[in-house]
């Protein structure tokens, strides 16, 4: 479930963009007391997403709108299946065709990725995880689809977990200088925040777990092969997160090693939107 302010100050900001001073299309057309009905056909097979938001966007533009659902978020999809039917007024509908299609094309496709690695995934310890490779002002809506698709949410932005990348680390002047400072700036501020650091070598792993304070280990950039070092070092006392160009094809190999999470930013900017329509019901 989508935090609701949020997704109205997604909607708000998003129509504002899209109607700007009107309509003129609609509004010259269409006199503003007809009503209608409209249907979302599915073109493309894949995992559907983004029902949640499309209600939320038509209810934005009148209140009264009638929004039938014959699926929901996560429900695999077919071709010529209808996800949901809408009656409102026709100026409601065609304010709002674009950004639901915009929204649910885009989620869709990010859903039916991520689920495609999740497949991969099956029977393994591990979970993928999504990055912040996202698209400006649209990232709760792409981390709610790597959600529907299977696929588990990373931290939202930069305010929710300490992430200790290289540039942290090179600028701190190390792996122990950075988690020490941390942990202090944390314990002044009382933000119980996890911690997670990047290593790129077993030495790295080793200073890592030197330090203490680390709830979770990034190995960034290792092979399986190292991985497996890795894990044998860390036995355990803290969460492992594989990162670093891993896609459908090695994903497996990585899941193999026993690791907590891979993160793949690719589940998100390389997905590809799904083919969507918003019909008018002419009876």
């Amino acid at each position: 479930m989508l935090d609701q302010a949020a997704l109205n100050a997604f909607i708000r900001s998003a129509l504002a963009e899209d109607i700007g001073t009107g309509d003129h299309s609609t509004l010259a057309s269409i006199p503003a007391d007809t009503k209608g009905n409209a249907r979302l056909k599915i073109k493309e097979d894949g995992i559907l997403a983004g029902m949640e938001v499309a209600e939320a966007i038509f209810k934005w533009l009148d209140m009264f709108t009638v929004f039938t659902p014959f699926k929901k978020d996560g429900d695999a999809m077919k071709a010529g299946e209808v996800a949901f039917e809408v009656n409102a007024a026709v100026h409601t509908l065609l304010m709002g065709e674009r950004l639901v299609l915009n929204c649910m094309q885009r989620m869709s496709g990010i859903a039916t990725l991520t689920h495609q690695y999740t497949e991969k995934l099956k029977g393994y310890h591990t979970r993928i995880l999504d990055t912040r490779k996202t698209t400006p002002n649209f990232r709760m809506l792409e981390k709610e689809a790597v959600r529907i698709g299977g696929g588990v949410n990373h931290r939202m932005g930069l305010y929710d977990m300490i992430m200790l990348k290289d540039n942290h680390i090179d600028f701190s002047g190390g792996i122990t200088a950075a988690v020490t400072k941390t942990v202090a700036y944390l314990k002044e501020r009382n933000l119980p925040l996890k911690i997670e650091v990047e290593t790129r070598n077993l030495e790295d792993v080793r200073e890592a777990l030197a330090v203490g304070h680390v709830d979770r280990i990034m190995l960034d950039n290792f092979t399986p092969d190292q991985i497996v070092e890795a894990m044998k070092l860390i036995n355990g006392r803290v969460e492992t997160e594989a990162s670093g160009g891993i896609n459908l094809d090695t994903i497996e190999a990585y899941a193999k090693t026993g690791v907590d999470f891979i993160s793949v930013g690719a589940i998100i900017h390389h997905a590809v939107s799904l083919d969507l329509s918003l019909k008018a019901i002419i009876l």
